[in-house]
C-alpha cells in the first residue's frame, strides 16, 4: 500500500506510527470502529443502478480512497480486505480469514470474511463489520476470557448482536490464511445476490456506543449492552447517514429505498 495513503489514513483516524505491540494494535482498531463504517451505501447505489465492474472497496486503495473522500465503509470482504492491507502495511503479523454468520441453523458458509492479528503466540481477531471497539483474543489456553468470545465446536466465534437479530449469534471463524484471491472472488460473488443488497444496513461505534441502521429503523447499543431503536424514515435517513455515520450528502442522497430481499438462488 503506498505509503501516503497510510499517512492519510493515520490522519484521518487521529492515530500515530502504532507500536506493533497490543497496545498499538488497540489504538488503530478502536479509531477504525470510531471512525470507519460498515456500510453498504456504496454497494446499494453500484446494484440498484447496474453498474459495470467490480464493486465498490475491491481494492484497499479504493475502499480507503472513497472512506477518506467520502466518509464510505463497506460491507465485510471490502472492509476487512482494506484493514487487513493497512495493518500490514503498518508492519503487524495479519492473515485473512474465511467465516460464517450463523444467524439460524442450517446456514452453509462461508459468508463472511474476517482478520486475525498474531501477537507474541496470541490471535486477535480484529474485524471491520463486527467493530468490537477492542480487538477479541482467540481463547482457549488458559488466558484470560474475552468479552463477545466463544467456541463453536472446535472452532472460534464472534458473539454480536444486530437490531434484526437482538439476542445475538455467533460470527464462526472457519479458516485463517485465505489469500486475497479468495476474499475478492467472495466478494465479487456477492453482487448476484446479498442481504446487503437490498436494504440499508450501517454501523459504526461512537464514543463507545453502537449506533446504526438496518432499513428503516436506527439503533443504539449502549455501553451496557442496552439496545434501543426507533424509526428512521424519508429525509431523515439522509440526515441520519450524513450527521451520525459522516457518509458524505452526495452519497446519502442517492442511496436507493429499500427493497424487501428476495430469497436466496
Amino acid at each position: 500500500m503506498d505509503g501516503d495513503l497510510v499517512e492519510a489514513v493515520l490522519a484521518r483516524l487521529e492515530v500515530g506510527q502504532p507500536s506493533l505491540e497490543l497496545d498499538g494494535l488497540r489504538a488503530v482498531y478502536a479509531a477504525w470502529c470510531e471512525r470507519v463504517p460498515f456500510d453498504n451505501s456504496l454497494k446499494l447505489i453500484h446494484v440498484a443502478e447496474e453498474r459495470p465492474g467490480p464493486l465498490p472497496g475491491s481494492t484497499a486503495e479504493d475502499f480507503l480512497g472513497s472512506w477518506l473522500e467520502l466518509g464510505t465503509g463497506g460491507t465485510c470482504w471490502a472492509g476487512n480486505a482494506a484493514l487487513h492491507d493497512f495493518l500490514a502495511a503498518l508492519g503487524f503479523e495479519v492473515e485473512r480469514a474465511i467465516a460464517t454468520m450463523l444467524r439460524r441453523p442450517g446456514i452453509v458458509g462461508p459468508n463472511h470474511g474476517s482478520v486475525i492479528v498474531s501477537l507474541d503466540g496470541d490471535r486477535w481477531i480484529a474485524d471491520a463489520s463486527i467493530l468490537s471497539g477492542e480487538p477479541i483474543r482467540i481463547g482457549g489456553d488458559g488466558g484470560p476470557a474475552m468479552p463477545h468470545f466463544a467456541w463453536v465446536g472446535e472452532r472460534p466465534a464472534v458473539m454480536w448482536r444486530m437490531l434484526s437479530a437482538p439476542d445475538g449469534f455467533p460470527c464462526r471463524i472457519d479458516r485463517i490464511g485465505a489469500t486475497a484471491d479468495e476474499f475478492d472472488a467472495l466478494h465479487q460473488a456477492t453482487a448476484q445476490w446479498s442481504p446487503f443488497n437490498f436494504r440499508l444496513s450501517v454501523r459504526r461505534m461512537r464514543d463507545g456506543e453502537t449506533v446504526g441502521a438496518e432499513g428503516a429503523e436506527r439503533f443504539t447499543i449502549s455501553r451496557d449492552d442496552e439496545l434501543d431503536a426507533s424509526p428512521l424514515e424519508g429525509d431523515e435517513r439522509t440526515r441520519f447517514l450524513v450527521e451520525t455515520m459522516g457518509i458524505a450528502e452526495p452519497v446519502a442522497r442517492r442511496v436507493p429505498p429499500d427493497r424487501e430481499i428476495p430469497a436466496r438462488p
